[in-house]
Formats: structure tokens, sequence, C-alpha cells
């Protein structure tokens, strides 16, 4: 009942139409209802040569102004009217037909939306709990099935129980002997609903999961081609995916044959049901109870209630697969983010940072410890240390990616928590370590923020990030269309690309989260010299593991275990003598080692072709 519940706060804009329709289609099946008893009064009283006896539905038919019996006139007027009802159902049944679809791609986009919102609401970790086959299935397949629930199955056993009701009247008013044959075999049918439709829920949650674990095989085959390729696993994986393949094909398996054997029960049910009704009425026209018309009618009637009553056990069949897709959805509809949105705008276009304190606790583990910046606009932070120090965490948390458990981010003196996050967000243009690019042009990535913006200002942020000489040499240029995820340009390309996208968005914030880790030394000092030449009046924060990315920062943080054990200008740090200091004389020394290689293989090379 709560999935019930849940799918009609998306059905509700949709419920007065699907009410009119649904009357629509009782008129349609009232029409079709009458259809039997034109035939009795053809066979009776067209064909035969019967005395009405005036309780008929259609008997002012056979007052003689439309014909007396047996009769051409009354032939053709039971015609007309038989055509009439037959020709008015097929349009009713139309117009309900195409109104229901409508609907129903109605309330499928609706869910869509309201899943894809969901989802770009709800944190990272929070979303970490769901796989990416189970996300996919989620928003496309369950919203997909789920309205099947409303737009189809609620309908029609709507439409079942009023055609049952009615049928059984109109049986009863011709006969009610003829009730001992539905009554009889409906507990049977019962009996078989309850019987399958328990193993019917086991079975679509089988492929219900067969698919999200198809879905999420090739989604990491497709981002991990390299790797596989590279590590030469291609069988591996094959054989993953055929074992995922086996497993969904044998649940559908199982599903068709439970549903051959609801099938076979029910068809057996429904020729039981059949023949005793021929039995019966045989029995009542040669003991003078009715005439020879209502045979047809009465079998017509009793085949329409095992009709209707099949439909509504197999479409309560049926619905246990959109229970299932209902339920997951519910799940994902009601998690709760662990960040929750403010409602205050930051007005301040030079934003003042300062963090107070600040611990943070994930999953148990204490990633930062006490940490105090005061960032005032236009400063500019050099955050280093080893990996898991706590460098990126930090980074992220200006963003609310994660939420401080412990102290406090302020913004202009008010706690980041109060600002609405779109609000904060717009204060940072961000380069994270995972570069991600659309599979679209360089130009329309670069170009995210402000897609409206012209193509002077993409080159130009595309020089400052060192990334114009290289993306001009491509074959279309900026209309060079790059893979999903960037694949098809190197990492320092991709790099490069997200720097200019973020400088574009202009924001005043820059954060450069181990970004030029995959670009040489030399371009990574042309970047952050023409990044300081051009937008000076920005906050700059850079996280690094190459500690001369970071030696003209005014201040330079190192961090180990979520704390901050160093701090002060470059001067200060190498002076002090400590961590900063060695891990800097290490690099320099290793660099120095390097181009001294190089330098000794070119004279080599030189010497060697005199």
């Amino acid at each position: 009942m709560d999935v019930i519940k849940f799918g009609l706060k998306y059905f509700k804009r949709n419920l007065p139409l699907a009410i009119f329709i649904q009357l629509v289609s009782f008129i349609a099946m009232t029409a079709d209802l009458m259809l039997p008893m034109i035939s009795q009064m053809l066979i009776d009283y067209a064909i035969g040569n019967s005395k009405s006896d005036g309780k008929g539905i259609f008997s002012f038919l056979l007052n003689g102004k439309y014909g007396q019996t047996h009769s051409m006139k009354l032939f053709f007027t039971l015609a007309f009217v038989f055509m009439a009802l037959l020709i008015g159902r097929i349009i009713l049944v139309y117009i309900r037909n195409v109104i229901r679809q409508r609907i129903g791609l109605d309330l499928e986009t609706d869910l869509r939306v309201a899943t894809y919102h969901k989802l770009n609401q709800l944190d990272s970790n929070t979303i970490s709990q769901f796989n990416t086959g189970e996300l996919l299935t989620t928003i496309n397949s369950d919203t997909i099935m789920f309205k099947e629930l409303f737009c189809r199955m609620i309908p029609n056993i709507a439409d079942s129980i009023f055609v049952l009701v009615t049928a059984v009247y109109l049986l009863t008013r011709i006969n009610a002997y003829l009730l001992i044959i539905p009554l009889v075999m409906t507990p049977f049918f019962v009996v078989a609903l309850l019987k399958f439709k328990t193993a019917a829920m086991v079975n679509y949650r089988n492929i219900r999961n067969g698919n999200s674990r198809m879905n999420l095989t090739v989604q990491e085959n497709i981002e991990a081609v390299r790797l596989v390729r590279s590590f030469t696993n291609e069988e591996y994986e094959k054989q993953k995916f055929d074992a995922s393949n086996e497993n969904l094909k044998n649940a559908y398996i199982q599903q068709i044959k439970l549903a051959s054997k609801f099938e076979v029960i029910f068809s057996s049910i429904k020729q039981f049901a059949y023949i005793g009704t021929i039995a019966i009425s045989t029995l009542l026209v040669i003991r003078g109870y009715m005439m020879v018309g209502y045979l047809v009618a009465c079998t017509s009637y009793v085949m329409k209630i095992m009709d209707v009553i099949s439909m509504i056990n197999n479409s309560l069949f049926q619905v246990q697969q959109q229970l299932v897709s209902g339920q997951k959805m519910m799940h994902f509809m009601n998690s709760v983010s662990r960040i929750p949105d403010g409602d205050m705008i930051i007005s301040n276009i030079r934003p003042h940072i300062r963090i107070e304190n600040a611990s943070l606790v994930i999953d148990g583990k204490q990633v930062l410890k006490n940490i105090n910046l005061d960032i005032p606009y236009g400063k500019k932070i050099g955050i280093v240390g080893g990996t898991g120090s706590g460098k990126s965490v930090l980074l992220e948390s200006l963003l609310r990616i994660h939420d401080m458990t412990g102290g406090q981010i302020l913004i202009d003196g008010t706690d980041i928590r109060k600002y609405s996050l779109e609000s904060l967000r717009n204060c940072f243009s961000c380069v994270f370590q995972e570069v991600f690019l659309f599979s679209n042009t360089i130009d329309s990535n670069i170009a995210y923020a402000k897609p409206d913006t012209g193509k002077d200002n993409v080159i130009q942020a595309a020089k400052h990030a060192q990334a114009h000489n290289f993306i001009i040499g491509l074959p279309d240029g900026y209309e060079t269309i790059v893979g999903e995820r960037g694949l098809g340009i190197s990492g320092g390309q991709k790099q490069r690309i997200s720097i200019a996208r973020a400088l574009l968005k202009n924001a005043p914030v820059l954060i450069l989260d181990d970004s030029t880790s995959a670009l040489d030394v030399e371009t990574e000092k042309r970047l952050l010299h023409d990044i300081k030449k051009y937008y000076p009046e920005k906050t700059l924060l850079i996280s690094a593991h190459r500690m001369s990315s970071v030696v003209d920062c005014d201040e330079i943080i190192y961090m180990q275990d979520g704390e901050i054990i160093e701090r002060g200008s470059f001067e200060e740090l190498m002076k002090l003598g400590g961590h900063f200091a060695n891990v800097y004389n290490i690099q320099e020394a290793q660099k120095k080692s390097v181009i001294d290689f190089d330098n000794l293989a070119n004279a080599a090379h030189q010497q060697a072709n005199a």
C-alpha cells in the first residue's frame, strides 16, 4: 500500500483525466456487454418466431414499430443496433487506449525527472550506497515498469471488475442457475493466484537484480576498457559478462515457465467453465426454462466472467513486477541527503573564508582534525602532504561535498551550512583530481559553466590553461569530439581542458586539487604563472604532491594524517627544515638527477653521430 501512495504523489496531476477516461472505458464495456443480448434477439425473434416477454433491455425494438418478429425488417434493425454498438465500442476503446498511453508517458516522464533530480540532490556518500547499475535501472527501467501499474494494470482491473459485476447481473436476469459454474470455478482461480503470486515476486526480483548486475558489468567495462586491455584481461571480463548474461537468462526462463504454468491452469479452468455452461444452458433450453438464443448469450456472459476473473488474476500476477520496481524507486526517493540545503545567498563577490577548529569523521575514521585557516579574498594557499593526508577532503569540504563533524567553515562570518548549495558552489571554480570530460566538443567542455559564452572567451581560457596550442593541432580544433570521460586525449590534455573550464567560469575562488600532476614541470610553471598574472585578484587554493607547484603561494600548509603540522611561506618552511623542506629537497635532487641523465644521454648521442 505504501508503494501505491508513493506513486499517487506523481500520478495525481493526471488523476482527473484518468477518472474521465475510466468512465469512457465503462461505457465501452457496457456496449460490449449488450452485444450478446442483440445476438439473442436475432436468434429468437428475427430468425425464430418466439414471443417477447417484454423484460429485455431492448424489448422496445419488438413492439412492431421496428418490424414484426421473424421479419427482415426486424433483422436489419437488430443488425444496425449490433453494428452501432460494435463501432461505438471500437471508437471508445481507441480513445481510451490513446489517452491512457498519453497519461502513461506523462507519468513516466514525471517519474524519470523526479528520480534524476533526486540523484542530483543527494550527496556523493549517499549515492555511493547504490551501484551504477542499480541507479541506471531505477531511472530507466523502473520508471517504465512502475507507470504500467497506474496506466495499465489498475485500469484493467477496474474494467474487469465492472464487467464482472455487470455480467453477473445480466446473467442473473436470464437465469440464476447459470451462476453455478462461475461460483464453482472461482475458488480454483483464487488458490492458483495465491500460489503463483509469491513465486512471481521472487522471480521479478531476480530479473531486476540481474538487469542491475548486467548494467553494472557493461558500464564498468566501458569505463575500464584501457585497464582491461593493458592487463590482457579480456577473457576474464568476457567470463564475467557471460555469467551475468546467463543468470539474467535463467531468471527470465524461470519467469516464462511460471507464466506458462499459470496460463495452462487458467486456460483449463476456462475450458471447464465453457463446457459446463453449454451443458447447463442446453438442459435449461430442453426443459423450457429459456429460449435457444439465451444459450448463446449465457455462454458469452459466463465466458466473459471467466475471462475477467482470469484477467484480474493475471493482472495481479503481473502487478508483482511493478511493485518490485515501485519499492526500489520508493527506497531511492526516500533516501535522505547527508548534506541539507541552506537558504541564504552569498552576495559578496570577494568572499572571506575562515576555517575554525574543523574536524571531519567519515565512517568512523578521523579524516580531518583541528584545521584552522584564514583565507581573505585574493590570498594564495598551497596545500601539500602525502597521499591520504586529507588535502582533497579539505578542499571538497569547502563546497560541502562533506560537512564538518566538528568546528565550522565560515564565509564572511556565516557558517557555509546556512548558504544554499547553489550559491555556495557558485563561489568556486574547481579542478579535482579525477578529471571528467563530457562526450562532446572541446569547445562545449570548456564552456560548460557558460554555454552561451563567445568563442573568444573559450580561446582565452584555453590559452591561460596552456591548452590552446595542442587544441588547434587537432584535426577539428575546438570542434574535436572527445569521448566519454575524455577518452581519446592524454591525461595532461584532459587536465588542461578542465583547468580552462574552471578559468572560464570565473568564480572568485579557484581550486586546483592536484590538477597539474600529469603536466611536465615547464608546462605547469607557465600555467601557474598565467593564472597568477591574469587572475591576480582571485583566491587560489592549490593542492599538489610536487612542492615546486606551491613555492609562490602566500602561505603553504603541510598536512599529515588530517592535521596541519607545518605552515608558513616557502622561505619560512625551508628555514624550519621540517617535512616540507625534506620532501622539497628530495624532489629537487631527483629532478636534477633526471636533468643530468638527459644531458649525458644527449652528449652520448651527439658523440655517436660525430
